[in-house]
């Protein structure tokens, strides 16, 4: 059985003063406080919620 791939983000950016759906995407990745990492599964949609907030988000490798 192959192991899921996984990717790792950490939030460098602060979800004040930002749209509601923003910070709503950072809840749903598991993100509320600068420098929290989260470690994800590698689908689809959790790419896309990245690419949303993208500039409050860095991939650790």
């Amino acid at each position: 059985m192959a192991e899921a791939k996984q990717v790792t983000v950490r939030q460098t950016g602060s979800p004040i003063r930002r749209e509601k759906d923003q910070r709503a995407t950072l809840a749903g990745l598991g993100l509320n406080k600068l420098g929290r990492v989260s470690t994800l599964e590698d689908t689809p949609s959790v790419r896309g919620m990245i690419r949303k907030v993208q500039h409050l988000l860095e991939i650790v490798e």
